[in-house]
C-alpha cells in the first residue's frame, strides 16, 4: 500500500505561481512513474504532467513551458512549480505513483485527495 500526501495548492491571480509537492509514502520496491493530474470543474481528469524515476517528462501542450516538474528519488516526492498561471488552469489536482512493491510485482497505480487551484483576480 502506497500513502499519497500531497501539499501547496490555493488561490492566486492570474500570471501568479504555485508550487505542489506531493510525497509517496509506504513500502515498495520502485516508483517508476510519479506525476500530476487535473479536474476541472464539471469536466474530466486530464493529464498536467509526469516524470519517471529517471527524469524524463511529459507534459500537456496547455502547459508546456509554464510548469516545470521535478523529482527527488531519495525523498520519493515530485514537485510541479506552475507559473504564469491562467484562470483555465483551476482545477483539482491530483497527485499520481505508480508504484512496484517487488522487483517480480506488477505496476499499481495510487492517487492523492487532490488539492484545490484557484486562480482568479
Amino acid at each position: 500500500q502506497v500513502n499519497v500526501v500531497e501539499s501547496g495548492g490555493g488561490s492566486v491571480q492570474p500570471g501568479g505561481s504555485l508550487t505542489l509537492s506531493c510525497t509517496a509514502h509506504g513500502l515498495f520496491f520502485s516508483l517508476p512513474t510519479m506525476g500530476w493530474y487535473r479536474q476541472p470543474l464539471g469536466d474530466q481528469r486530464e493529464l498536467v504532467a509526469t516524470i519517471t524515476d529517471g527524469g524524463d517528462t511529459v507534459y500537456a501542450d496547455s502547459v508546456k513551458g509554464r510548469f516545470s516538474l521535478s523529482r527527488d528519488n531519495a525523498k520519493n516526492t515530485v514537485y510541479l512549480q506552475m507559473n504564469s498561471l491562467k484562470p483555465e488552469d483551476t482545477a483539482d489536482y491530483y497527485c499520481y505513483v505508480q508504484s512496484q512493491r517487488t522487483i517480480l510485482s506488477s505496476l499499481r497505480d495510487y492517487w492523492g485527495q487532490g488539492t484545490q487551484v484557484t486562480v482568479s483576480s
